[in-house]
């Protein structure tokens, strides 16, 4: 590290120690690599130095007293691996063999797999994923965690009231809206920095128009909730934005089968696809916050040197 970037870092963790309680919220709608950060508030604004790198996890990495980040600093501290949970449905089974593959424990993380098969925000009477979340957790801390359900709420559901609520309508979206909340603040008080991976494009018209709807829904909810929203429809569609079983590797050009033959999953190739992205902003958030401990328990000297 050069020493102006380490006067920098030093400067700028000096500056979120004396800004507690302050929040810095991020919108990520778009293809995983390409989207570009929104600040919806930003009430550290002395945090933000010239020179400092601004991605999306650095700056949530950044957050005056976040508990997410003090969660990974204790981490690092100890040596242990970051632990990555992810959340969801089948598909949620294929983003974390994604993301299994790519954030391996040689490199130090440990992903571990909670999503279970036919499950979803509309199941609540087959499965209550807070609950079910709550006791997966107990009382251990995570570092990250990853949420991607959406398939199977292509449906009404009868609300916490008894009334009927047809998908997408108003009283569905606000009693979904209000299971979104709690499961995010769930996640949060084990002092996670949470993702939501969004659905790709379906073969079916029908269900493509509904997982599309639900996604926007769900995309809307995160925004509001400060939670990266990560959009894999540009990275597992055609040239025209459309379903495609087949792409062309980004890498090599070759012709590669990127979906299952049900017309709604993805394939083992395509699971790893739509999850690198996110993979590369997890191991920038890490590093971030291990730059930022490096530059807290640099020697004071070397400022003026």
């Amino acid at each position: 590290m050069s020493l102006k970037n380490m006067v920098l870092d030093r400067s700028a963790v000096l500056l979120v120690g004396v800004c507690a309680g302050a929040a810095i919220g991020f919108s990520f709608i778009g293809h995983s690599d390409s989207a570009q950060s929104t600040v919806i508030a930003a009430s550290c604004t002395a945090a933000k130095p010239l020179g400092i790198d601004r991605t999306p996890e650095v700056a949530a990495a950044l957050q005056c007293a976040a508990p997410a980040q003090r969660q990974l600093l204790g981490t690092l501290k100890k040596g242990d691996p970051v632990r990555v949970a992810v959340f969801g449905d089948s598909f949620g089974d294929g983003v974390a063999f994604g993301l299994q593959q790519q954030l391996t424990r040689k490199t130090g993380y440990d992903v571990l797999k909670y999503s279970q098969p036919a499950t979803g925000f509309t199941r609540y009477k087959r499965l209550n994923l807070e609950t079910r979340a709550a006791e997966q957790l107990g009382e251990g801390p995570i570092d990250i965690a990853v949420i991607s359900f959406g398939a199977n709420d292509a449906q009404g559901i009868i609300t916490d009231k008894g009334e009927y609520a047809a998908l997408m309508g108003p009283k569905w979206q606000d009693q979904i809206g209000i299971r979104l909340d709690r499961f995010v603040a769930l996640l949060r008080r084990h002092h996670a920095m949470v993702y939501w991976v969004g659905l790709p494009r379906m073969r079916e018209t029908g269900l493509d128009k509904d997982v599309g709807a639900i996604n926007d829904f769900y995309a809307r909810r995160m925004d509001a909730l400060g939670v990266p929203f990560i959009d894999t429809r540009p990275v597992a569609s055609d040239a025209k934005g459309q379903y495609a079983a087949y792409l062309n590797d980004p890498a090599t050009g070759k012709r590669t089968l990127v979906r299952e033959g049900d017309g709604i999953h993805m394939s083992m190739t395509g699971y790893k696809w739509i999850t690198h992205g996110l993979s590369e902003r997890i191991r920038g958030y890490v590093e971030a916050t291990r730059k930022i401990d490096a530059a807290k328990t640099a020697p004071v000297a070397a400022v003026g040197q």
